[in-house]
């Protein structure tokens, strides 16, 4: 069986994200492509789209977010991610079991809801949100009151309206999220919204053969890692006569579609900024396809506010920050080596996208220090 080393990995995902050589294609397309991106901060994901796509501006995608054709819902792992509706419909009803396991063990939320029968909860949310999009104080207040009528006896609102986010597919509304703008945090149904039923017929094998093309070669627990669902051996096990099977250097067994681009480890990786929660870099199990050694070293886990990462040779090299200072806009660039040639370019065409109206866009590039 042949072997992939840890560089032919890291390259054959870059390719995979787009983050090889910027992609010409349609936004829309592009989150497609790409399965989705992790989106649970306002606006910091747009800039996922200036390390991926040629030509591309903030508004285009705001502009499809207020059209509905992409969303922005709670999915893998439990957390908000932009698809588009149409992975929405389907994408959605399979990662329920996932909101269902975090009902069951989350330390703020479970013992209020315990002996709630959480499709009536479910039934007595959806007009409630259908009738207009509702913030979660105004859905937890109302499903209180409610409850204090239906023999519910008293119960958390917070906690109500946590559980409903977790039993029904919510999309978080404009203008949350759109750039240059914001709004409060307010959910209605995504039936409602995108004017369409959820999927009924779509299965695992599909979320594991989207996965794949978006993330792979990978394991079995690369896929549970990326999804937050368990017990995928069989689903990959069924998938096996559609699959190119690989070894990693470790030995363990790695799964991918047969045409999917793998490019090698030679491949020139040019530097890329990626935003602070970039799908690349918590999408594996194992994440030392791109994670390295000293990037660990310094404690990002634990760090808050997380900085944006810095790509180097295809690695994790440094952060970034961006500064607003009036009228001009400061990126400061920090890697742990050398930078490469490109890097300040690199920096500078993300300032272009995320601060176009700055009539000053600097951008420095220092050395971080040793960690202690």
């Amino acid at each position: 069986m042949t072997i992939l080393t840890r560089r032919d990995l890291n390259r054959a995902t870059l390719a995979r994200q787009l983050l090889l050589d910027r992609a010409r294609m349609p936004v829309l397309d592009a989150v497609e492509h790409l399965a989705g991106l992790q989106a649970q901060t306002p606006h910091s994901w747009y800039l996922g789209f200036a390390s991926r796509l040629a030509d591309v501006r903030p508004e285009q995608v705001a502009e499809l977010l207020d059209r509905r054709e992409i969303v922005r819902i709670a999915l893998m792992r439990g957390t908000i991610h932009l698809v588009s509706a149409r992975d929405c419909r389907w994408m959605r009803p399979l990662v329920q079991p996932v909101l269902d396991r975090d009902l069951r063990s989350n330390s703020t939320h479970t013992r209020p809801i315990e002996g709630l029968d959480l499709d009536e909860l479910a039934d007595a949310a959806r007009p409630i949100l259908e009738e207009r999009p509702r913030t979660s104080k105004e859905l937890g207040a109302l499903l209180a009151e409610h409850g204090a009528a239906a023999g519910w006896g008293e119960r958390a609102p917070a906690s109500l309206a946590y559980a409903a986010r977790n039993r029904m597919a919510l999309v978080q509304v404009p203008p949350r999220g759109l750039w240059g703008r914001s709004g409060p945090i307010a959910h209605t149904t995504a039936e409602s919204w995108l004017g369409a039923p959820l999927a009924g017929d779509a299965s695992p094998e599909d979320l594991v053969l989207r996965y794949l093309a978006a993330f792979g070669p990978a394991t079995v627990k690369d896929v549970q890692a990326w999804s937050g669902l368990t017990r995928l051996r069989e689903v990959v096990d069924r998938l096996r006569p559609r699959l190119a099977a690989f070894t990693g250097e470790d030995g363990q067994e790695l799964f991918d579609l047969p045409d999917a681009p793998r490019p090698g480890g030679d491949a020139p990786a040019p530097p890329r900024l990626l935003y602070d929660f970039d799908n690349l870099l918590l999408s594996h199990a194992d994440r030392s396809r791109f994670v390295t050694a000293e990037h660990l070293a310094r404690g990002y886990a634990t760090r808050r506010p997380v900085p944006g990462w810095v790509l180097v040779d295809g690695f994790t090299g440094g952060e970034w920050e961006i500064a607003r200072e009036r009228d001009a806009a400061v990126l400061t660039i920090r890697t742990f080596a050398p930078p490469p040639e490109g890097l300040a370019e690199e920096g500078e065409r993300l300032l272009a996208f995320a601060h176009a109206d700055a009539a000053r866009r600097d951008v420095r590039v220092e050395r971080l220090r040793t960690p202690p």
